[in-house]
């Protein structure tokens, strides 16, 4: 396999041999780093000698690393490749524009310009121009039917803008994507020894022979070799897929691969493969090489593969019996199994919202295009009684076109194409601007997700508090100080014990370094605790960077480093005597428990009983804990040489028998912003809850700060155990109904491990108790918060403190890890819900107007009194241009004073479509008012029953203009959701809203006075144009009457746009769905379609069979074929006859007096032409196949 992944490759990565600067190759390295465990250590003993001996031929220093001289990265850079795997190549400008060109409507309108332009240069015989019907006459003048060509290559001209505005949008998008991901990439740094200075450096400046600091959390970012670790445990699994975490040590495997995560322990590594020469590069560049063909391929397979499927079931879905014992049996299977939730609510009642309205676009373009046929076709030669001549043809196909092209565009206008425009638009704004929020947004649903909110479960240190520890008490030599003693009251022998055991028993990666601006604070950098303890040594006027000079991180003989289970570090030191001492560090009331001895004020050490321990912990442990502080025991163990060296792998035995040396309580302040922070999230009904590895004194200290806990609450507070023993059964099983009773009280959770964080957030989202499906937001920063980060709906992992497997498990990375950040995400996450609902409102009621105008005007004047050219213009104002607008409205305070919506709320609320039917009525009866009797208001020609080619009237001019400023002014009033009167408010915080409406308006101006026939506009005079624009006034001042309406008395509205619930979705979807990651609400809707159509025909069929084999007293059983032959649709659609499934016939009940009156053989033919007529409907209307089965019902006597 080795050989296979490195040949797979190898022409893609330049290989020159560089043993002469370097002493071993490129080709060296990457099939040393192929080998694993003791294959790889036997390796470098035969070629290095050792770890050194690579290290001198990489020509760097185990200590000190590169000397950093630019030349000399530069030289590595050049011979071993640099830090950076080649992304896949974006799509370029046109193929965007050909995959915008894919879009079914636009397609049909292309083909119907097409023929439009075509038609129009056909010049029929004039003498023969007067027999074709009045509506082919009365063209003004030549010059206008010579301008026919115009209407289509308008609508052609459409396209194309319509086309490049989407591909424009879609092209920004994907480079906001890129942008965002190069950011995150950014933020990524590393820390690596060089000129004998520990410095973080970008992942991407890494290069071969760099020394780089291994710790707890770390993503590796390149392969290398172990050079000293301590008690180090990587996950390897994202590489070879076991879960089982593999144990690093330079005696038996000392390979590192790049994108494995450090679980345990720290260390330092040797770099020996960068980019795409380490494992992960290889892997990457192996799936770029031959990834497009071959995913093409595999879909192709798996879809024909599912076609198979879905065929074989297609015919077997209608006679499936409903309550079969098996299907019982496979029900509680199928729901068990249902795919994850879907992450994205908004998206998902989008898509469900959008297939609807587009299923009543094409019934409403389908019966316009009828309509306006049959109109047509019943004058001309009806009631003219013209006869159907040869050289009228290409006229009345023109006809037909212009018929259909109308209908096009009334789909056009009816399908809701801006919608996802819309949620992008929004989705990217607020990701943009939540970035100077301090909100990383790595999953963009996520920032959406946030506005639903019910729950945030926050981890304490550094989210809640500002993450800067103080030493600020400490209990010492049988005395307790309530701040930080002098140096000479503390005993010498107990004083160089305290000193030395923090200085070696914290992380060597941690230290306090001097001030960035003179009289400024130390910096902290590394773990917080330990910079604490480190501080505390500094406030005893001691040095501990000079122990640790003495005592470099290679010569500690063995390191327990801290995790979640021990809850301690310890930390192994031979003695020359070959005796050894370990110095112990941890949660105070954990680790004296296992202390036997404590030092009294002489520095002698004295037995330390159970009583006393309990007595410690009433007098010093929990009063410090009352406080806030987070309480530490320093503790250590001598192991005399007379006993011989203890089994180290052995815990329970090595942390035992320790004597107590003193014990610290570490204060870290809450955050000042934080406590009106929990307040506006308690006000926006938003429960917070703090997890915390604490102790419950101390946790509920911090809470009853923050303002988590008020006093006289009647809330809970419990620790990880007494968790554990509450939702667990006799079994040690974790039982839902348990959790039911405690989490909705529950408020702290203190002492927990991440197995509790995950089992408690698991808890809330799947409890049933309250009506509303609970939305969950997680904080984490450690590599044990995974689980509970993935599991959450949104997870934030902290940017300072958080370890990069928490950054990879998160939807949101806080950089600044402070919970107020939380809070501005929840703000943005409903402004994009209420952004998303201002534009449907917006677009609902132009889709109600022009539909309704184009469809009545159709049917009363024979012509859309909008053009297909002022649709598409139209179109472009509600889609593009109103999602610009409306989805970049800035966040107000305001969104934190009402509940969270919910998962099921509808997107379209009571007042919403109070809103849009009210303004609907307003603007359907001005622009009624104008079409049939405009003429006479402003003393124009009719424009009503206008020729074939006629020129644009002024009628029609201003119909079409005064819809224009009605939607403009209406756009104004969408501005608001809620009921709200004053609809100004803020309009000039929005510059994107205000240059839309005024730029839209000027070009309004250019198309109506100079838009011409493409347009078919007539420039008006100031006087129409004010009469317009007032009409348009009107829209604001009609929304003032509609707010006054309280919508509660309203109570026949329905609301609209739920999001599937999980009990919606058919057993035999879910069947489906379980092979799938998340729910697609369009192909759920489209299939229901089709499944309705195959039940519906098929109980069709079995009537109308059932009933002529009754008629004809055949038996109705008589040469049936099994269900296994219809292995096809097509099969089942050439072959349309009755079928059973049942086990048991069951005959239907008719009258048999009815069976002679018709002749069989018209009966046949009938049936016949019936089902023709189905089928060919099936094509055009995707609704009514139980309407249908209804009337043969009853035609049949059924």
């Amino acid at each position: 396999m080795a050989n296979n992944s490195y040949s797979g490759v190898k022409n893609s990565v330049a290989e020159p041999n560089h043993d002469g600067e370097f002493g071993c190759s490129l080709k060296e390295l990457r099939s040393l780093m192929e080998l694993r465990g003791a294959e790889g250590l036997h390796k470098i003993q035969e070629s290095y000698g050792d770890v050194n001996g690579l290290c001198n031929r990489l020509k760097t220093s185990p200590v000190d690393g590169l000397s950093g001289q630019p030349a000399d990265i530069e030289k590595r850079k050049v011979a071993f490749g640099q830090n950076f795997i080649p992304p896949k190549k974006p799509k370029t400008f046109l193929q965007l524009v050909w995959e915008a060109l894919q879009d079914v409507t636009l397609i049909i309108l292309e083909v119907a310009a097409i023929v439009s332009l075509g038609l129009s240069f056909y010049k029929p015989p004039d003498s023969e121009n007067r027999n074709c019907g009045k509506a082919a006459g009365g063209v003004e003048d030549e010059g206008e039917a010579e301008a026919g060509w115009i209407e289509g290559a308008a609508i052609l001209l459409s396209v194309v803008c319509v086309v490049l505005v989407t591909a424009f949008n879609d092209w920004s998008k994907e480079k906001q994507f890129r942008g965002l991901q190069s950011r995150i990439e950014q933020e990524q740094k590393f820390t690596v020894v060089r000129g004998g200075q520990v410095i973080p450096i970008p992942v991407a400046e890494i290069v071969v022979g760099d020394i780089a600091q291994i710790k707890y959390g770390d993503l590796l970012p390149a392969d290398g070799v172990l050079i000293q670790g301590n008690d180090l445990k990587i996950d390897e699994s994202s590489l070879t897929g076991e879960s089982d975490h593999v144990k690093k040590s330079m005696e038996k495997d000392p390979l590192l691969l790049s994108g494995t995560h450090v679980m345990e322990g720290s260390g330092k590594m040797v770099v020996s493969a960068v980019g795409v020469n380490s494992q992960t590069g290889i892997i990457f560049t192996l799936l770029g090489a031959g990834e497009d063909d071959e995913d093409e391929e595999e879909k192709k397979k798996e879809k024909e593969k599912k076609k198979e499927k879905k065929t074989q079931d297609g015919a077997a879905m209608e006679m499936q019996p409903l309550n079969s014992d098996e299907g019982a049996e496979g029900e509680e299977k199928r729901k068990a199994n249902l795919p994850k939730k879907e992450k994205s609510v908004l998206q998902g009642k989008l898509t469900k919202l959008a297939v609807q309205i587009g299923k009543a676009g094409l019934v409403m373009s389908a019966i316009t295009v009828i309509i306006l046929v049959v109109l047509f076709v019943v004058d001309t030669f009806w009631i003219q009684e013209r006869p159907w001549e040869k050289e009228c043809t290409p006229i009345y196909i023109q006809f037909f076109v212009k018929f259909f092209i109308i209908g096009v565009t009334v789909l056009v206008v009816a399908v809701p194409e801006g919608l996802p425009l819309a949620v992008t638009i929004s989705l990217a704004y607020s990701v943009k601007k939540m970035m100077k929020d301090n909100n990383l947004v790595r999953h963009l649903d996520a920032c959406e997700t946030m506005g639903n909110a019910t729950a945030i479960c926050s981890d304490k240190t550094g989210t809640l508090t500002m993450n800067r520890m103080t030493v600020v008490q400490v209990f010492i030599a049988d005395k307790h100080y309530k701040k930080v003693p002098e140096p000479d009251v503390i005993p010498a022998s107990t004083m160089d014990l305290l000193i030395l055991g923090i200085s070696v028993n914290c992380a060597y990666t941690t230290k306090i370094m001097s001030p960035e601006k003179e009289g400024g604070l130390n910096r902290q950098v590394g773990n917080k605790t330990e910079c604490a303890l480190l501080g505390f040594t500094l406030d005893l006027k001691k040095d501990y960077q000079a122990i640790r000079s003495e005592i470099p991180e290679e010569k500690l003989y063995k390191v327990y480093t801290f995790n979640s289970v021990r809850k301690s570090m310890s930390t192994v030191l031979k003695n020359a005597d070959g005796s050894f001492r370990m110095f112990s560090k941890g949660a105070s009331e954990i680790l004296l428990k296992k202390c036997y001895k404590i030092l009294t004020v002489t520095g002698e050490a004295k037995v330390f009983r159970p009583r006393d321990r309990d007595d410690m912990v009433k007098r010093v442990i929990e009063p410090m804990a009352s406080e806030g502080l987070r309480t530490i025991c320093l503790a250590y163990r001598d192991f005399p040489a007379s006993e011989g060296e203890p089994d180290w792998d052995n815990e329970s035995d090595i942390l035992t028998r320790l004597t107590c040396v003193c014990i610290v309580g570490i204060e870290d302040p809450v955050r000042p912003e934080v406590p009106d922070a929990i307040r506006k999230c308690q006000r926006a009904g938003i429960t917070v809850r703090m997890v915390t590895g604490d102790n419950l004194n101390t946790a509920r200290a911090i809470a009853t700060k923050c303002g988590i806990l008020q006093p006289g609450d009647d809330f809970l507070c419990l620790e990880g155990k007494e968790f554990n023993r509450r939702i667990r059964n006799e079994k040690g099983e974790i039982e839902q109904e348990r959790i039911d009773k405690i989490w909705p009280k529950l408020r702290v959770l203190a002492r927990s491990s991440p197995t509790d964080k995950h089992t408690l957030v698991k808890g809330i989202i799947d409890s049933t108790v309250l009506e509303r499906r609970q939305v969950v937001a997680v904080t984490g920063d450690g590599t044990n918060d995974g689980p509970a980060l993935k599991k959450a709906d949104v997870g934030f992992a902290m940017g300072i403190a958080g370890t990069d497997v928490a950054k990879e498990a998160s939807d949101i990375i806080l950089t600044d890890d402070n919970f107020s950040s939380i809070v501005k995400a929840v703000m943005w996450g409903r402004n994009v819900y209420d952004s998303i609902s201002k534009f449907l409102q917006f677009q609902l009621t132009v889709n109600v107007v022009a539909v309704i105008v184009a469809f009545t005007g159709a049917c009363i004047t024979q012509d859309s009194p909008l053009k297909a050219v002022q649709m598409l213009w139209v179109n472009l104002i509600m889609d593009t241009f109103a999602s610009l607008a409306l989805a970049t409205e800035p966040p107000t305070e305001s969104l934190l004073l009402r509940k969270p919506y919910g998962r099921n709320k509808p997107l379209i609320s009571r007042t919403m479509m109070k809103n849009i039917l009210g303004h609907a009525v307003y603007q359907l009866t001005i622009i009624f008012t104008l079409l049939f009797a405009g003429e006479k208001m402003f003393d124009i020609d009719n424009g009503r029953y206008a020729p074939l080619h006629a020129p644009p009237s002024e009628h029609y001019t201003i119909v079409f203009n005064t819809f224009v400023m009605m939607q403009l002014f209406n756009e104004i009033n969408a501005r608001k959701i809620h009921g709200e009167r004053n609809v100004f408010e803020g309009i000039f915080n929005n510059l994107i809203f205000c240059t839309i409406v005024f730029g839209t308006f000027a070009i309004q101006i250019v198309i109506v006075q100079f838009g011409g026939k493409p347009f078919s506009c007539v420039g008006l005079s100031i006087e129409q144009w004010l009469w317009c624009i007032f009409l348009g006034f009107g829209c604001l001042l009609w929304g003032q009457i509609i707010s006054s309406i309280p919508t509660s008395r309203l109570k026949f509205l329905k609301t609209a746009g739920h999001g599937t619930q999980k009990e919606e979705i058919p057993d035999e979807e879910l069947e489906e769905l379980e092979e799938l990651d998340e729910i697609d609400h369009a192909e759920r809707e489209l299939r229901r379609g089709q499944i309705l159509w195959f039940r519906g025909l098929n109980r069709i069929q079995t009537q109308i069979r059932v009933v002529n084999a009754f008629r004809s007293s055949l038996s109705p059983y008589e040469g049936l074929e099994k269900p296994e032959s219809r292995t096809s649709i097509h099969n089942f659609m050439t072959h349309p006859e009755f079928r059973i499934e049942d086990s048991e016939p069951h005959i239907p009940l008719i009258d048999d007096t009815d069976a002679e009156d018709d002749p069989r053989s018209s009966r046949e033919l009938s049936s016949q032409l019936l089902l023709l007529f189905i089928w060919m409907v099936v094509y055009i209307c995707p609704f009514c196949p139980l309407l249908i089965q209804t009337m043969i019902s009853a035609s049949f006597g059924c």
